[in-house]
């Protein structure tokens, strides 16, 4: 097959048919999982090799004939897999957060008594003030952060951080 028949292939592609589909990803997908397997690890390479020729199908009217189809497609998977380090690195760094987070966590504290009077307490408020507790005093969101994620007025977010915080300490004993 010549670059011709790629563009045939993506001609009729475009439309809707399956087999063309069929034929270029025969065609390309060594080449493709090849090159991901270079830049990414292995296991992620299938993943994003699958996705490249899924963006293929959606948005084969992208191509231009600048370059040849496999460069494309290459470019593709290229994009999916700098995607992809980057969601790996965001998850690093939640999964890091998060576990400093339960580390310092009263739900996660040893101390059984402790966590079922927490999450008595906690109960009490409503599920407004509980979030708004939660994302501000467990979560370590400012105000502005609480009222964007909640989709909440910020002094309403402030109210019910306030009011919580005071019904916690009323219910756990702390005042």
């Amino acid at each position: 097959m010549t670059g011709e028949d790629d563009v045939a292939l993506l001609d009729a592609l475009r439309g809707g048919s399956e087999q063309a589909f069929n034929r270029l990803i025969d065609r390309h997908q060594q080449a493709v999982r090849l090159f991901l397997r270079g830049v990414i690890s292995p296991a992620d390479a299938e993943d994003v090799a699958q996705e490249t020729f899924l963006a293929a199908w959606t948005h084969a009217r992208s191509f231009k004939g600048l370059s040849t189809v496999r460069a494309w497609l290459l470019s593709i998977a290229w994009r999916k897999a700098k995607g992809q380090q980057r969601w790996s690195f965001r998850g690093r760094r939640r999964d890091t957060a998060y576990h400093e987070l339960v580390a310092s966590d009263p739900f996660a504290s040893g101390d059984q008594l402790a966590q079922l009077a927490v999450h008595q307490a906690l109960a009490q408020l409503s599920t407004e003030q509980r979030a708004a507790v939660m994302l501000c005093l467990g979560c370590g969101l400012s105000h502005t952060e609480a009222a964007e994620a909640l989709d909440m007025p910020l002094g309403t977010v402030k109210s019910h951080v306030l009011r919580g915080r005071d019904r916690l300490r009323d219910a756990l004993g702390e005042r």
